[in-house]
Order: C-alpha cells, then structure tokens, then sequence
C-alpha cells in the first residue's frame, strides 16, 4: 500500500497541476492504472477483498473441521481446539496436504460467525436478579472460602451482599428475608438460575418444577419468579456483574473478621455506601434511582419467613440427634423421642412438639459432636460414677471455685460429694452461670460446704434479702440448743413487784 504522501503528490501533480496520466507515471514511476486509481479516490480506500479465498484443496475438509469445532462446544473450554492442533488431526487423520493459514483463516471466520450477539436492554423499575458468588476470606483467624448471596436492582443498580458458609437453602431463604429487610420491601419479580435450590426439575417443555421450600417462600412474600436459559448467564447479567464487582470491590485484599457478622455488618455498610455514587451513563446518583425501584416494591409481610430446614428425627440413646454428619445433645429426659430438628444458617434447634427443647450455634464442620454440658446433669446425678470420662463435660470450662466446691465435697462425702456436686452444677439449668458462681464463692468464704447452701444463698442472691442457713442439714457441724422461755416463767418476778 503506498504512502499517503505520495498519494497527495500524485492527485496534486494531476488536479492542480495539470499533469496528464501519462506524465504523472512518467514523473512518478508508478503504473498508469495505479495513478488513474490515485486520482478516483481522495484518500487511500485500502485493500479489501472482493470476495472470499476460495481453496481446493480445504473444500472437502471443511465438514470434518465443522464437526470438531460443534463438538469443542460441548468440552471444557481449556481443551478446545487450536487451529495448529486441527492442521495436525486433518494431516494425521485425512490425509490434508494443504498449508496452515487456509485451516487458520476458516477457522477464524467459522468462530466469529458463531459468537453469540446480544441486544441491549432496559430495565424498568421494581424488579430484581439474585444469585451466589465466592471468595476466599479469613473469619476467626481461618482461611475459608465464604459463599455470599447478590442481590440486584437492575433499573436502579442498588445492591445487596451477605456472606455465608456455605451455599445452603437456608442461606438462600434468610438471603431473601436480609435483602428484603434491607431495602424495606419485597420485588415484583426476581429472576435467578436454575439453582437445584429453587427448581426441583425442568421438564421436557421448558416449565420449571418449583422446590417445596421455594415455594413456601414466593407464597410468604408473594414474588414473582422468573428463571434464565440452563447454562446462560448473561440472562442475569446485571447480578453476575455484581458477583465479580463485589469481589473486586468489597473483598481485596481479602477480609479479616472475627464472626461473619461482623463480616456482613461491613458488607451492608458497603451497600450503602455505593448508593451515593453516580454511575456512567446516568444524570442521577443509585440512590436517587432506588426510589423509584421502591415505589414499586410489594409491602414487607408482618413478619418475616421462617429460613429454616425441618428435618424430623429420633434422639438417640446418647440423646443426640444428627443433621449433615454433625450431632447435637438434647436433655436426657427427652431421649428416644420424636422430635423436629429446625436448621438455620448459625443455629440449630430442636423441638418436641410445640417445645423448643435445645439450641446449639450450628457447626459446619464434618462429623463434628456439638454437646450442651447442662443436658446430661440430670442422668449425671444418677450415673455418678461417669462424671470423670462424660465426654459432654470434657473441656467445659468452669470458675476454679467450681473445683474447690469439688474437692472439698468430695473430701468430707465421698461419693454423695460427687453428686452434691452435680446438684449445684444443676442449679445452673435455673440460674446464670455467674450467679451460680457468686453462690459457690460466698458459701466457700462462709465454710458452708454444700448443695443446700449454695441454693440457698443463691435464692438469698436472686431475692435480694440477708442469708439465713439451716444447719440441721449439716451433722458435722456443733449442735446447739437455745430453749424458748415461756411467758408464766415471769408470773414470779411479777407477784413480787407488787408486793
């Protein structure tokens, strides 16, 4: 292609000058056709084919190239294949003597007319896309990877992120109940992937079978629900977009936070921070624009949904009952009972019949034994021979008064000191563990060694009024006896008085 200098002399030469073709040519050692093109066009057109390269010899290949491009459709992206690696199989495989840029050319021109094209959208006001996104973060000195849950206005671009465990249905419903809360009120729609959470199955037609706990939640809150294509992303663009903004933006370099409430608290805060910025393209700020996503919300249901998992089981013989691998203690009293164990994100409890019998924070560890020390006091009171090797008591931490009450009792009782002992570690199923304590300090000051006066003098704490022990119940200790004076005991002392 020649210089564009060259091109302005030649039509300067010819238009301004007067110089022929002929001359021109002459002058400027160029082909009379090449100046004749000079002067057809003001600057230089460029090359441009007029019509595909046609090679014999790729032509009967083309079909067999077609067939491994389909198919790399269908593999992990990482092992399609490369225009060299195809050049090769067409060699080894069909005998192809052809050279590397016919193969290279097709298939470039083969994969751009297969990439897909998109047609921008707008949004309008009250509607919204969810999802869930990773990220590696550290929560109580751990590295762990948390799994959090976007939630996207597109029309106004105001979001909300909260950060889980584990990608849970139970993260999935309180994800729904915080963003609501959030924002004050409940979608027109939400649309989502095909997340097994949510679609039980899709049928050969497309229609989607909803899961019975989203479908308890869409009744709850009374959304409408709209599902993208199996595999297409882009049909939720605008929450997959704020996946990867949130990791970029809320989450490096990577967190640091003692609990994942403290975690969210900075992503809530991260939140509302961005609605005060201004994004390109709009006059107005997120936060201006969320008002009117607002004004065409549903209203908030009185209360909120209940995000938990009901699984009904039976509490073993070691008053344990079991969910995901982990196992988690209820009284003894309830043990062989069928109960309804109700899992959320960072509680478990478990409930006979209307009565919530036990609470545990929720453990995502595998196989892991979540025991409540306080649960097994009462068959501990009868099995007392086992309080040393109670696998529910090892590493309960107590007060060291806890352990001189220990060793004084069972000094002076033996083992009806052990289960004095269990009896005032009972007191603490009616009692903080704080008043208990201030109990068991004042009767060790006073050298009252005992269930008795620890109860006692933690009644006296509770009511608030000045101790005042029976000591009957203590042989060990001196025995005195005060005699009541009768009134006719005086009538002496009175004859003589009025003598």
């Amino acid at each position: 292609m020649y210089h564009v200098e060259i091109y302005q002399r030649v039509r300067r030469a010819c238009h301004v000058e007067g110089m022929s073709i002929r001359q021109a040519a002459k002058f400027f050692g160029l082909h009379r056709k090449t100046i004749s093109k000079f002067l057809s066009f003001s600057i230089p057109p460029g090359y441009q084919r007029s019509k595909p390269i046609y090679s014999p010899k790729l032509g009967e290949f083309t079909g067999i190239i077609d067939a491994i491009l389909a198919d790399d459709k269908l593999r992990p992206k990482k092992q399609h294949h490369t225009s060299k690696r195809i050049l090769q199989r067409l060699r080894g495989e069909h005998g192809f003597t052809g050279g590397y840029t016919i193969v290279k050319d097709y298939v470039r021109e083969q994969t751009l007319r297969s990439q897909e094209m998109f047609i921008p959208l707008v949004h309008p006001p009250g509607h919204a896309q969810a999802d869930f996104g990773e990220a590696v973060v550290v929560i109580g000195g751990i590295e762990q990877k948390a799994h959090f849950f976007a939630f996207d206005l597109p029309h106004s671009d105001a979001c909300f992120v909260k950060a889980y465990p584990a990608e849970t249905t139970e993260a999935f419903c309180d994800g729904h109940n915080s963003a609501f809360a959030f924002f004050g009120s409940v979608p027109q729609s939400i649309l989502y992937d095909n997340t097994k959470i949510a679609v039980a199955r899709i049928l050969g037609d497309g229609k989607r079978v909803r899961s019975r706990i989203f479908s308890e939640l869409q009744s709850h809150y009374l959304f409408d629900d709209r599902f993208g294509r199996p595999g297409k992303g882009n049909d939720k663009g605008k929450v997959e977009g704020l996946v990867g903004f949130s990791r970029r933006n809320f989450m490096v370099p990577i967190p640091h936070f003692p609990s994942y409430e403290a975690f969210n608290e900075y992503l809530e805060a991260c939140c509302r921070k961005r609605l005060a910025e201004k994004l390109r393209g709009h006059s107005e700020t997120i936060g201006q624009r969320l008002q009117r996503d607002l004004s065409a919300f549903l209203p908030l249901p009185t209360t909120p949904y209940d995000a938990c998992i009901k699984f009904p089981t039976k509490v073993s013989s070691f008053s344990l009952v079991r969910y995901k691998t982990n196992d988690y203690s209820v009284p003894t009293i309830y043990g062989h009972r069928d109960v309804l164990i109700k899992a959320y994100v960072d509680e478990i409890m478990v409930c006979c019949g209307s009565e919530c019998i036990a609470r545990h924070a929720r453990s995502y560890d595998k196989e892991d034994f979540i025991f409540d020390p306080l649960h097994y006091l009462a068959l501990l009171e009868r099995k007392i021979n086992a309080l040393d090797q109670a696998a529910p008591l090892a590493g309960w931490q107590l007060p060291e008064c806890f352990s001189s009450l220990r060793r004084l009792l069972e000094s002076r009782m033996g083992t009806a000191g052990k289960r004095e002992y269990v009896q005032v570690l009972r007191l603490m199923e009616m009692f903080s563990p704080e008043q208990v304590e201030t109990a068991i300090k004042q009767a060790l000051k006073l050298g009252a060694i005992g269930f008795d006066a620890v109860k006692h003098l933690l009644l006296c704490i509770i009511e608030r009024k000045p101790p005042r022990l029976d000591l009957d119940v203590y042989p060990y200790l001196p025995n005195a006896k005060v005699l009541t004076t009768k009134a006719n005991a005086y009538s002496s002392l009175l004859k003589k008085v009025a003598a």
